[in-house]
């Protein structure tokens, strides 16, 4: 990969897409993982107003420090970067006590949470006159589905959504993202024990990446390893239930004659 140069692609397509859109920058929230990193750096560098949010939800302190000492490098070396933390715990128990206890699942509180941040994304963006950025790899946005539905799914624009997560790294590296971030576990910051996503996934982002080549280019599972072959159940297990995440909403279509 031509890392420079593809850095350089991003940050003029993030340029026009803002100014084409008529917006002043762009919004974004950090975890304190490698994709929102290299996205808001991304951001940085085309000398738009960024926003950077810090929306902690009973956040793991490791997950919560990272993403303070990249807000801090950032505004250290962008002019043009301004940053807030919005305290969303509160807000969150909130909502629990609303909700009747027995839907209250881990998956759905997760989702719950990854919600409440767009919802506090938009609220910035709508009075800032600025576009929410996609911090989604292409692992994750087109191969598993590995996002919340209008939660973190909920974006204007997403400007590495056509990298592989080692390709994030390869990125973040050049740009001289923190080593915090580059060496943590990639998480999605859902969970108040910091668990991985290898931990809920079962598989590494490497292994991912694997099986996603492989099904492009190949169907012959005869030489795959055993492991190999396990993987590539998770992905094609994940891709086919997550298909309602990655394709437009069905719209029913009235025939004509019935209208």
């Amino acid at each position: 990969m031509k890392k420079i140069e593809v850095i350089d692609h991003i940050v003029n397509w993030l340029s026009k897409y803002a100014e084409q859109s008529n917006t002043k920058g762009f919004v974004i929230g950090i975890s304190g993982g490698i994709d929102s990193a290299l996205t808001s750096t991304l951001c940085a560098k085309t000398g738009k107003s960024v926003i950077c949010l810090n929306m902690p939800i009973h956040q793991h302190k490791a997950e919560y420090d990272r993403g303070h000492e990249h807000i801090n490098w950032l505004k250290n070396n962008f002019k043009n970067v301004t940053s807030h933390e919005v305290e969303l715990t509160e807000t969150f128990k909130s909502i629990s006590t609303s909700l009747p206890s027995d839907i209250q699942d881990w998956l759905t509180m997760a989702n719950t949470r990854s919600r409440l941040r767009m919802t506090t994304l938009y609220a910035f963006a709508c009075h800032h006159k600025m576009l929410v950025v996609g911090t989604g790899n292409k692992v994750e946005d087109f191969g598993i589905g590995f996002f919340t539905k209008y939660g973190d799914g909920g974006v204007d624009l997403s400007p590495i959504a056509d990298l592989m997560k080692s390709e994030v790294f390869a990125l973040a590296k050049e740009l001289g993202v923190v080593n915090s971030i580059q060496s943590a576990k990639p998480t999605d910051g859902l969970f108040a024990d910091g668990r991985s996503d290898e931990d809920q996934i079962g598989a590494s982002y490497d292994e991912l990446e694997e099986a996603m080549i492989f099904i492009a280019s190949s169907s012959d599972t005869s030489k795959l390893s055993n492991r190999q072959k396990a993987v590539l159940e998770i992905y094609t297990r994940m891709n086919k239930a997550n298909q309602h995440k990655m394709n437009p909403i069905p719209v029913c279509i009235i025939p004509n004659e019935l209208k």
